[in-house]
């Protein structure tokens, strides 16, 4: 998801899910009708390609649900949005999220985050999606798609903006509005751009120049719309007044009498419309978050009287400070309402409840039963939280005791206002950074971004070991295991709870411990780890989040001491050799050369040189069960392979450009296995022209497309492996819906 082969820049570092980068100027308000495919998405010459039955691994979430909505007027019907995975709809009779923006592509890698979302009270099959993960000038522009049939097919229009649904205020909303007069009318709210409005339910757009508040290239623009009876309502967060109303003549108008509490009521995050008793709730923070928010507030106005009142539950103060975000009304039952803090990081985020239009409150977190068993990893190592990140908040219209609310991991939900547990089912977020498919034990073993590492012992329910513990980490960086010893696995990241950044298993990652001791370095960089194909040896590369490279670490004994490796490049990624315990290689993206040991890691010469340079995500495979054939993939630069231990390479032929590779099972062949099963995300035009999920049964000589334009999950380009046990299988890393997998049809 954070690059491209086509003409859109390709930042390297690629940011990850939680970054946000400062705002940038983009062009102005305008957009063309494009096909809704996109301009990417169909083969100009015939496709080889094997069909494949694709499924997602479940975990359960583990990402930023942004929104959640009901639609006002089908039972049973809903839908979610995420920072950087796309949107879902509820399918109400299998319990289960269905994913509507699978088929978004490569190049499409800035789409999977939905800025905004709206439906049409009158038309109940019409669903309408804002697009762009990133603002920066760095990023392609958004898209809106429209749809007649609830998501399952799509028409597009590309925007001449950009839209960033993966930075600050993205939990704010929704910034999409069907217009409450006339459904031929969208609204939509952006950050540096202003107020857009469609004419031709979202075909084209063009800026509405009567907005009086004026953008910024920095700011939050437009934070939220909201159909107040026939009225539309629009909430500013760059500072002045913060909301306005356009009326049955056209004009708008800051609204009367508005809040004006300082910090309080600086960022209008979210609103909600109680037609049954006329109300307009509005939930303030002093930032966007879902970070940075100290205070807040929440007020209701009186349409009729055009009076406003206070109705904060709890105000802000020292040792308690956080802003509101979330804000629903029940329109089964007028005069309820549901509000969400935010950032509260002391007491813990909760839902405050009223049924008397906000004039009293009742704290749900408190009499709260959370079963999280669907979904082990949410108790963290220790016991679950009702939430964090809590910005998205819906009640049922057909029943005001059916909640849901969206957190930084998982959807949580209620029918009776006590008993929560999670509605995620069929929503994975997870950005994945490695895999292993081990030959025996686990179907799986993923490290994946906040979260940590899991050992899946199905593919079809989350991890019943939750997240890999003792320690706990935020984002693995590394995971590996001794190809002759398969029971011995190591992983490293980013410790949570502790200082420990490593950790070994003797049972195939099904239990853990920490290394003994580790390098002074490993809590602030901790960074790729290899082990020897025997177990013996470990070698630990490390690598700052700001891209500061330091220089590697051996241990010969487990983890109980470590010693630097001086002739290792720093912040290389370390490859053992999958049959020679003595030989690792390691890639030097700096200077395009590999470098090798035949010591067990102790040192390091130089092998091939000359090899493509400049882009750390340029990464050496190693095939199994073959000593020195080793696979490069470099992007752009095509795909190189060697088989005398990296002192030469060669291209592989055909191959245009690879990202990601792996391997799996060799088809059955007369004589008895052949050559593994190769797989990558790569380009060969005479198989596909395009960046696709492809696989190679005879070493790279000829591949067969295995993906198809249903199921292309924009940016795949971190990780892939077969499977060692079942040939075809393939399992596939995405950034922001989770880990995908298949099988031959």
């Amino acid at each position: 998801m954070r690059a491209s082969s086509a003409p859109q820049p390709d930042p390297a570092p690629l940011p990850r899910r939680r970054t946000v980068l400062a705002g940038a100027a983009v062009a102005a308000a305008s957009a063309s009708v494009l096909p809704a495919a996109g301009p990417a998405a169909a083969a100009r010459r015939p496709a080889r390609t094997q069909p494949h039955r694709w499924r997602t691994v479940a975990i359960g979430g583990t990402g930023f649900v942004t929104g959640v909505l009901f639609h006002p007027a089908v039972r049973g019907l809903s839908y979610a949005r995420t920072d950087i995975g796309g949107a879902y709809r509820w399918d109400d009779r299998r319990s289960r999220w269905t994913a509507l923006t699978d088929h978004l592509g490569w190049d499409d890698w800035n789409l999977l985050g939905v800025e905004a979302m709206a439906v049409d009270a009158a038309h109940p099959d019409r669903l309408y999606l804002a697009l762009g993960t990133y603002a920066q000038e760095w990023a392609p522009p958004g898209a809106v798609l429209r749809s007649e049939d609830r998501g399952a097919t799509w028409a597009r229009t590309d925007l001449a903006v950009r839209l960033g649904a993966n930075e600050d205020g993205r939990g704010c909303g929704e910034r999409l509005l069907v217009d409450p007069r006339d459904s031929e009318t969208l609204w939509l709210g952006t950050r540096h751009d202003g107020l857009l409005r469609s004419t031709d339910r979202g075909a084209t757009w063009a800026a509405d120049t009567s907005f009086p508040a004026v953008a910024s290239a920095t700011g939050q623009g437009v934070t939220v719309l909201v159909a107040v009876g026939r009225t539309v309502y629009a909430g500013w967060g760059d500072g002045g007044t913060a909301l306005y109303r356009r009326g049955a003549s056209g004009d708008w108008e800051a609204v009367p009498g508005q809040p004006s509490a300082g910090a309080a009521t600086r960022v209008p995050v979210r609103a909600a419309y109680d037609a049954g008793s006329r109300a307009l709730y509005v939930t303030y923070a002093d930032g966007p978050g879902p970070n940075n928010q100290a205070d807040g507030s929440v007020h209701r106005l009186d349409t009729v009287t055009g009076a406003w009142t206070d109705v904060t539950p709890v105000a802000p103060g020292d040792g308690d400070a956080f802003g509101y975000g979330g804000v629903a009304v029940g329109a089964a039952r007028p005069g309820t309402v549901v509000v969400s803090t935010n950032n509260r990081w002391g007491a813990v985020d909760t839902l405050f409840r009223s049924t008397d239009g906000g004039s009293t409150w009742t704290s749900l977190k408190d009499t709260a039963v959370l079963d999280v068993s669907e979904t082990p990893y949410l108790t963290w190592g220790g016991e679950p939280k009702f939430g964090w990140w809590i910005q998205a908040v819906a009640v049922d219209p057909y029943d005001a005791r059916h909640l849901l609310y969206g957190t930084g991991a998982t959807i949580f939900g209620t029918r009776d206002l006590v008993h929560w547990a999670p509605e995620i089912r069929g929503l994975e977020e997870s950005a994945v950074r490695q895999l292993i498919a081990p030959p025996s034990g686990a179907r799986l073993l993923s490290g994946l971004g906040d979260i940590g590492v899991m050992y899946h012992d199905s593919l079809a329910s989350s991890p019943s070991r939750g997240m890999a513990s003792d320690p706990v980490f935020g984002t693995a960086t590394g995971l590996a295991l001794a190809t002759l010893k398969p029971s011995y696995v190591v992983r490293t990241g980013w410790p949570s709870g502790s200082d420990a950044a490593g950790a070994y298993s003797r049972d195939g990652g099904a239990s853990w411990q920490p290394f003994a001791a580790q390098p002074a370095i490993a809590p602030s960089a901790p960074g790729p780890v290899a082990v020897s194909a025997d177990g013996a040896t470990l070698l630990w590369s490390f690598v700052h989040w700001d891209g500061t490279k330091y220089a590697a670490h051996r241990s010969t004994d487990g983890g109980a001491t470590w010693a630097e490796v001086a002739t290792f490049p720093k912040g290389g990624t370390p490859v053992a050799d999958p049959l020679d315990p003595k030989r690792f290689y390691v890639y030097d993206t700096d200077t395009g050369a590999v470098f090798l040991s035949t010591d067990k890691g102790a040192t390091f010469t130089a092998g091939a040189s000359g090899l493509p340079s400049g882009d750390a995500q340029f990464r050496i495979a190693a095939a199994p069960g073959r000593s020195g054939d080793l696979w490069l993939t470099a992007k752009d630069d095509g795909l190189l392979r060697s088989t005398d231990g990296g002192r030469t390479f060669a291209p592989v032929a055909g191959c245009q450009a690879s990202h990601a590779l792996g391997f799996g099972k060799a088809a059955p062949a007369k004589g008895g296995p052949g050559y593994p099963a190769v797989f990558q995300t790569g380009r060969v035009s005479s198989t596909y022209d395009g960046v696709a999920v492809l696989r190679s049964d005879d070493a790279g000589a000829t591949w067969v497309r295995i993906n198809d334009d249903d199921h292309r999950w924009g940016w795949t380009g971190e990780v892939i492996t077969g499977d060692p046990r079942v040939h075809g299988r393939v399992y596939l890393g995405t950034n922001g819906r989770g880990i995908q997998y298949a099988d031959p049809k």
